[in-house]
């Protein structure tokens, strides 16, 4: 069929799931041709808008299209689309942010309606139900058993060479469901594809589209030396006895700071080879990789830019010995992330001098992007790391205030935290020590004098909260664009 014609079936009211993992193996076509059945629709004065459930975020074509067309009714688990987070923020959509690993088996308990058509994007697909998903995973294989019909994108941009890349497994549901057998980073469990029903594939719309990922920004100052601390900090504590001498696998977040920490650890003499059990596969990965710094990767999705994505498609042989690509259920389980014992680094949009993190909201109230897998990997690490820049805005923000507006880590699941100004290991210390630490080690020098005042002034206790002004900063910002015009 056209995307048109496999469009035309997708009603208003109806829940549909969709393939990839960040803009990586996404649906396009279909999407698009959704989002303008939905304009024609409401043209004519009837309602059009669709339950999205979907891996993470996804590409332009998808979460932008539907939210500019104003056909989402709600949406989950992650985004990070300019028009949909307006749409979120404005109540045009409703949005519930959730743990990624947790979607897929909340959809099998029957803790949300399941969805009634799965739009997913493949390299492959057999007569007898096999289907090869591209550069992402997602929450594919349990979208598409518990759909009712099946539309697949056949993108001819993406080689059935691809066939190989991952590693299809579902766990078990409770009561006593066994261990998922991933007792190493490059232990594969499952199948090679996809496989379905047959009967419940509507239709195929074939394609020949790229990957929407745009280039990362190159390092800059504040990102180099953010990522030359996070690679000290491990080096000290490969010294101190505290981290093995192989190493362990990492896990890193997804965005420029996190290119900028792999960089980092890549070019430290002192860190040895080492593996990733993660999420995103960016492209300072693949870099590491081709130099022999990043033995193996797994993770979700292949999230690198086409200049890369032509380099592994290229030498596709040698990247499917190094690379599998798993369902995000088996990639964020908290299960095997204690299991293999992962250092996970991820970002902070704000911090607490307590140690608390928001990973999601502007000033309390405006999502920014969502969760993601961050809470998967914290929780369960064998050390948790955050980074963040120490201002924002051209220094009318600072990034780590008196108390966070939106906690998505509390300080019992941080153990390190890192600017471009140092690290504060707040392992072992109590609430003041923290604050005291991390006021030194991470805030910038000029709002170090304020935050210092804050904790002067706050009552005693276990934990120097004051209630009158710990979001002096965050009200400052709010009524005079700039933090620094705090009042305590």
């Amino acid at each position: 069929m056209t995307a048109e014609e496999a469009a035309s079936y997708i009603n208003n009211g109806d829940i549909v799931g969709f393939g990839g993992f960040t803009p990586a193996g996404c649906p396009k076509e279909v999407p698009t041709a959704i989002a303008k059945r939905a304009e024609a629709l409401h043209a004519e004065g009837k309602e059009f808008k669709i339950g999205m459930y979907t891996g993470a975020s996804t590409g332009d074509s998808l979460d932008g299209a539907l939210a500019r067309a104003n056909a989402i009714a709600f949406r989950t688990p992650y985004q990070s689309n300019k028009d949909l987070r307006n749409a979120l923020n404005s109540g045009q959509a409703e949005y519930f942010d959730m743990h990624l690993s947790h979607l897929a088996q909340e959809l099998r308990y029957g803790f949300m309606p399941k969805p009634k058509f799965m739009i997913i994007e493949a390299c492959q697909v057999t007569d007898e139900g096999e289907i090869v998903p591209t550069t992402g995973v997602g929450n594919a294989p349990t979208l598409c058993r518990l759909a009712d019909h099946i539309i697949v994108e056949l993108n001819h941009a993406q080689p059935e060479a691809l066939r190989g890349l991952h590693d299809i497994y579902e766990p078990q549901d409770p009561p006593c469901r066994e261990a998922i057998p991933v007792y190493h980073v490059a232990d594969r469990v499952g199948s090679d594809c996809i496989k379905v029903d047959p009967s419940k594939i509507l239709c195929v719309v074939e394609t020949n589209r790229p990957n929407e990922v745009g280039a990362f920004t190159p390092s800059d100052e504040v990102t180099r030396k953010i990522g030359e601390n996070v690679a000290t900090f491990l080096e000290n504590e490969m010294k101190a006895g505290r981290i093995p001498a192989s190493f362990l696998p990492i896990q890193s977040g997804v965005g420029n700071i996190a290119n900028a920490v792999l960089g980092a650890l890549g070019e430290n003499p002192h860190i040895p080879p080492f593996e990733m059990y993660t999420e995103v596969i960016q492209d300072a990965v693949i870099d590491l990789m081709k130099k022999g710094d990043v033995k193996y990767a797994s993770g979700c999705s292949l999230t690198i830019s086409a200049e890369k994505m032509d380099e592994v498609f290229a030498d596709i042989d040698f990247f499917k010995k190094h690379v599998v690509l798993r369902p995000q259920e088996i990639s964020n389980n908290p299960e095997v992330a204690r299991r293999l014992g992962l250092i996970t680094i991820n970002t902070a949009l704000e911090a607490d001098i307590f140690g608390n993190i928001n990973s999601t909201h502007v000033l309390g109230t405006k999502m920014m992007n969502g969760l993601g897998g961050s809470g998967d990997f914290t929780r369960n690490a064998y050390i948790s790391i955050f980074t963040t820049p120490s201002m924002a805005k051209g220094g009318k923000i600072s990034a780590i205030v008196p108390y966070v507006s939106h906690i998505d880590h509390s300080e019992h699941s941080v153990k390190i935290l890192i600017t471009e100004y140092g690290v504060a290991d707040l392992r072992g210390k109590s609430p003041r020590q923290r604050a005291e630490l991390i006021i030194e080690n991470c805030v910038a020098p000029e709002y170090r004098p304020l935050l210092r005042e804050y904790l002067e002034k706050a009552p005693q206790g276990h934990t120097p909260l004051n209630l009158n002004n710990c979001f002096a900063m965050h009200k400052a910002l709010a009524e005079t664009g700039d933090m620094h015009n705090a009042q305590f």
